[in-house]
């Protein structure tokens, strides 16, 4: 093994913690710490309701103020070199909905994206109007 595969090996087993932590932090609320999970450029991609929201502090507001009562729960992590894949299930109320979200690093042990996909296409639901601002449409 060389010094080479090591350092890939290490910079993907800390995306793997990091995502861990990512989902761990947000199902606690803990916005504090969810910041520091992310790269200060990060960039959050919705392709069912062709939505993204670039920079840290967008991207947490966008989560702390998201409506409703959810919590997740990880199903499964798949790490493999340069990003992470999680397959989670979100329950908002009775509802229940799987989720698969994509991120890469930074190089840094940082989230540099995130790609949630969810199971259908829907348009953003009006209880976040207020979060509009936030996002781009594309």
């Amino acid at each position: 093994m060389t010094d080479t595969t090591d350092l890939r090996e290490t910079t993907d087993l800390r995306l793997r913690e990091t995502v861990e932590r990512f989902w761990a932090t947000a199902e606690d609320r803990d916005w504090d710490a969810f910041a520091d999970t992310l790269a200060d450029d990060v960039v959050y991609t919705m392709p069912q309701t062709r939505e993204r929201i670039s920079g840290k502090e967008r991207f947490v507001r966008f989560n702390r103020e998201y409506p409703s009562d959810w919590h997740l729960r990880t199903e499964r992590v798949v790490a493999e070199p340069g990003q992470v894949v999680t397959w989670l299930r979100f329950t908002v109320g009775t509802q229940e909905m799987d989720a698969l979200t994509f991120f890469t690093g930074d190089g840094e042990g940082r989230i540099a994206t995130v790609t949630d996909f969810w199971p259908e296409p829907y348009e953003p639901p009006a209880s976040r109007d207020h979060l509009a601002a936030l996002t781009e449409r594309y």
